[in-house]
């Protein structure tokens, strides 16, 4: 269903529409401004001497070599550096149990994964500290390496913190109902052993900062490619022992983030701390090989699953047991017993069942630190869910589309909650099922699948129901103690010349969020979006925000737009009633003019109205309010998150032979509430598809048992082409949230929450004529030959 926006009697609603973004033309040219092109008077570039071990104790620092290279000013071991920044620990209050020992922006006497920052090289240029960084001779005595998650925990097997008692970061277990009853009642059940790769963003630009502190003026400003510049000023601020007002953050232009760029790195913040101590610019640039191991990665999770079905189809139980390593840190100040904690949070979402057990164990180990990447958790507990509803629909011989169908909550029987104590608003379940149908033309689509059987080739169709986490609230981290904003703000301006000037917390990383907002404030005050300049990223001029994660952009940022942008228009329209002599109620703005609200006869164009009140407000009644300058801050209230929800499906062909896997066609019909690009909409989705897509079938971190990163490079890391993917079909249900005005909830994440699961399934539907299954990933070749008996370990 499409919800109409507005007042009807508006004929010209930006809401809805497909506007081009105000920055395509500025990148196509080449002229966007990311971190590494700001070149600043007096600055200097760092490099870092990084832990080629997993895990030693560092006896010593030989830095002679190192300061003869020509160009070099200085270097820092963590011990300087510990003098003037305090460590962190990354933990949250409510998440009962979390544990993490200190990290220091530099190893300050044992480093604890390959890539570990240890000493910082500081020279006129980026060459001569990274040669002098390979110089810097440091003595480790080695210490026994941590690597398995499911041994972690094992007597024999060593502590990475002796001072924490054990190698358990967290561990949750959330149980409703009587899982063992109703497993014992059922007339099925069903067990399985998932896993998902561990993997990292791989960001077309790589993390990029460059801090400057003024001394006179005791300023420190960071140009930082990250998601969250509030957040960036705060941990600056706190762990520099600086004022927060004096802390300036700007994230210009952003080369893609997907939740790596919304955490707090050691070497970023050694950066900074470098900047004060030095009293000049001081730039840090990751190259792509060191990004492959300081970069957060994720998803390394291993799970024993099962479902508990009657004989027909109902799910009984879903019983969970998931277990995640995070490296030797939970990554502040986000932590990483998130992504955990969300696939507790998760599994079983779009399905009415009552009983419900799952537990997840987080771990440490010697391996780059893992935390929040682009659809946190949801993956994993999608796959985990609709695999298993899946296995269950062959075990009794129903078609898999049926059975989701017997359990999806029905589309009118909200508000509920979930087993795991989610609460969701409205959803579609049903009816973004009954979409998909149409659009994949199902039934045809299973007649070609026997007719390419009859031929010797092998298809599958895969179908996989999600729910995606959106709108966060205080309650994702606020209420454990983190300084991360869940509110975000707006001010809108409108100039002497007629056009409007917005500043939004909200960050563009090239998701749109420009577009976006200048839609929404371009209807809030009546002005065509062409006439809206966004100016986002700036902890100095922009209101205070959460920035960008969470697919929180335009449900939470876009309603303060929204709001700021109606406040705008009632402050104008106040000043034209005074000087037209009419009515306030009975004018309007459309298109840039002040028009009689009624029958749209233009009285004055905004122009005129911004010469007076700048230039001759001597003209207007005394009194009169003429502030043509609103800000408003918006925060979500009556749910902890606005949920989404939507449904994927796959269609594919595996070969017997070689195990090579072609994706034919995927389809996504999404509900994000109010659309309000839908160009822009579709091509997150498409963009979340193919982050999903890569997790499925080739991108996978591989380490040694002594902790070597073995393809840290894109010569061996597999990301998916162009070429290999599928074409996408997006499809939209539309359901509004009743907490905003706007609608709005987010998109941003959708495509990769769904379509592992949806390729998994198509897989097995092609591999179960001969009993084979796979349900590891990636689903290589080598995976899908061995799960069909044709190689052998």
């Amino acid at each position: 269903m499409t919800i109409a926006f507005g007042n009807p009697d508006r004929p010209n609603s930006y809401i809805g529409k497909t506007v081009p973004r105000p920055n395509a033309e500025r990148l196509v040219q080449g002229r966007g401004r990311y971190v590494d092109d700001i070149v600043l008077p007096r600055m200097v570039h760092v490099a870092f001497a990084r832990s080629p071990v997993a895990h030693a104790r560092i006896t010593g620092i030989d830095l002679e070599a190192a300061k003869a290279v020509k160009g070099v000013l200085r270097l820092f071991t963590g011990a300087d550096l510990a003098e003037i920044c305090t460590p962190w620990v990354g933990v949250l209050a409510h998440l009962k149990g979390l544990k993490s020992p200190p990290q220091h922006a530099l190893a300050v006497d044992r480093a604890a994964w390959v890539g570990e920052p240890v000493v910082a090289v500081v020279a006129t240029t980026r060459a001569a500290a990274e040669e002098a960084a390979s110089l810097v001779m440091v003595d480790y005595d080695d210490l026994p390496v941590v690597t398995d998650t499911m041994t972690a925990l094992d007597p024999e097997t060593p502590l990475i913190h002796p001072d924490l008692g054990d190698n358990l970061a967290f561990r949750r277990l959330h149980e409703e109902g009587d899982v063992e009853a109703a497993k014992a009642g059922a007339h099925k059940v069903v067990s399985a052993r998932f896993r998902t790769a561990r993997h990292t963003g791989v960001t077309l630009e790589p993390r990029s900062i460059l801090v400057d502190w003024n001394p006179a003026e005791e300023q420190m400003t960071a140009y930082h490619a990250t998601q969250a510049p509030h957040m960036m000023q705060t941990v600056f601020a706190e762990h520099l022992a600086i004022p927060e007002g004096r802390v300036r953050v700007i994230c210009d232009d952003v080369g893609g983030s997907y939740g790596i760029k919304v955490h707090v790195y050691p070497d970023e913040v050694a950066t900074a701390a470098i900047a004060k101590v030095m009293g000049r610019p001081v730039k840090f640039i990751a190259d792509r090989l060191e990004s492959f191991t300081t970069d957060i990665h994720a998803r390394d999770h291993e799970i024993e699953a099962k479902i508990a079905v009657d004989e027909d189809g109902k799910i009984l139980a879903i019983d969970v047991d998931d277990w995640t390593g995070i490296g030797p840190y939970s990554v502040y100040p986000r932590t990483s017993a998130i992504e955990g904690n969300q696939v507790v949070n998760l599994c079983g979402g779009p399905y009415d069942f009552a009983n419900y057990r799952a537990q997840t164990t987080v771990v440490f180990q010697n391996k780059t630190p893992t935390c929040q990447y682009r659809a946190v958790g949801h993956p994993i507990a999608v796959a985990i869910t609709e695999g298993l509803v899946d296995l269950a629909a062959a075990a009794i011989g129903m078609d898999p589309v049926e059975i989701r169908r017997r359990n999806m909550y029905a589309d009118d029987a909200y508000p509920v909650t979930s087993p795991a104590k989610m609460r969701f608003e409205g959803l579609s379940h049903h009816a973004s099922m009954d979409k998909l149908m149409e659009l994949m033309d199902y039934d045809a689509l299973r007649a070609d699948q026997v007719a390419a059987r009859k031929q010797g080739k092998h298809r599958g169709i895969g179908i996989a129901s999600f729910i995606e986490l959106t709108n966060p609230s205080p309650f994702m981290y606020g209420i454990g103690g983190a300084r991360i904003s869940a509110q975000d703000g707006c001010t809108v301006r409108m100039d002497p010349d007629g056009s409007v000037v917005a500043m939004s917390g909200v960050t563009e990383q090239g998701q749109g969020t420009e577009a976006m907002l200048s839609q929404i404030v371009a209807e809030g005050v009546g002005v065509s979006p062409s006439r809206v300049r966004i100016i986002t990223g700036d902890t100095q001029v922009t209101p205070y925000g959460g920035g960008t994660w969470a697919s929180r952009g335009a449900g939470i940022g876009g309603e303060a737009a929204l709001q700021a942008g109606r406040a705008l228009r009632d402050s104008i329209l106040e000043v034209a009633a005074a000087m037209l002599q009419a009515d306030q109620s009975g004018l309007d703005i459309r298109d840039g003019q002040i028009v009689d609200a009624d029958t749209g006869i233009e009285r004055m164009p905004l122009e005129e109205l911004g010469r007076i009140v700048y230039f001759r407000g001597d003209t207007l009644p005394k009194g009169l309010p003429r502030e043509l300058v609103q800000t408003r801050h918006y925060i979500t209230s009556e749910y902890p998150f606005a949920f989404t929800n939507g449904v994927q499906a796959s269609y594919l062909e595996v070969d017997t032979d070689t195990g090579v896997v072609t994706l034919l066609k995927h389809w996504c019909v999404e509900d994000c509430g109010r659309i309000i690009n839908p160009q822009l909409v579709d091509e997150q989705i498409r963009g979340g598809i193919v982050q999903g897509l890569g997790g499925a079938l080739f991108e996978e971190i591989h380490y040694d048992q002594d902790g070597q990163l073995l393809n840290g490079s894109m010569a061996d890391y597999l990301v998916p082409m162009a070429g290999e993917m599928p074409d996408m079909v997006v499809g939209h249900v539309e359901t509004p949230t009743a907490e905003s005005e706007l609608g709005a909830k987010g998109a941003g994440e959708a495509g990769t929450a769904g379509a592992p699961a949806a390729v998994m399934n198509a897989i097995n539907d092609a591999l179960r004529p001969m009993g084979a299954q796979v349900t590891e990933m990636p689903f290589t070749p080598e995976r899908i030959l061995r799960a069909l008996s044709k190689i052998q370990d």
